[in-house]
């Protein structure tokens, strides 16, 4: 192991493939600024003694993480509070539109603020998800549309997945990054 290198494990847990995607780029984005990074899904999560910070995220299904999060979380929990912890999710919350619909974005669902609290992270960040209405109820499709005029498709917004990113690469001290453009 390079000790000269800050040692990152993005760990996430997805549904869809969205919440792999945006952990991906984050991988991706602080590699290229000098960390050493490991990305695995929670089934094949490394073990954390070896990194100095974990970024985990989680696909949000009923307003809550997945119950794989939520049970490596409590495995770990002893582990996790003494790393520099920083936790997203990705779900449809942050892409409602309209004075509820913006309103509902903004707010931590409680289970998730009390794993939050319970690990001590940095900090949390909701990320809005790709959201097809393939499959999915008319009672759902229409509460969607209810809430904030909901549009389908990839919701997914890159430059606020970068900015946090760069707050959680800022905060680690973190070179700026080696390349000049990423793109997801």
């Amino acid at each position: 192991m390079d000790q000269d290198k800050h040692h990152i494990a993005v760990v996430y847990a997805t549904e869809q493939g969205s919440t792999r995607d945006i952990a991906e780029f984050i991988g991706t984005e602080l590699s290229s600024r000098d960390a050493i990074v490991e990305l695995a899904d929670i089934d094949h999560a490394p073990e954390l003694s070896n990194f100095d910070t974990i970024v985990l995220g989680s696909a949000v299904h009923n307003m809550k993480l997945l119950p794989s999060v939520t049970d490596y979380v409590h495995a770990h929990r002893d582990e996790l509070v003494e790393k520099d912890v920083w936790l997203f999710s990705v779900g449809l919350a942050p892409a409602l539109r309209g004075p509820i619909g913006r309103r509902l974005g903004r707010l931590v669902p409680k289970k998730i603020a009390g794993l939050r609290d319970s690990v001590r992270a940095h900090d949390y960040r909701a990320f809005a998800g790709r959201y097809d209405s393939d499959g999915i109820s008319l009672r759902t499709r229409v509460l969607y549309r209810l809430l904030g005029k909901g549009r389908y498709g990839d919701l997914r917004d890159w430059a606020t997945v970068r900015s946090w990113t760069d707050t959680i690469a800022r905060s680690l001290r973190l070179p700026s990054a080696r390349s000049t453009t990423i793109t997801p």
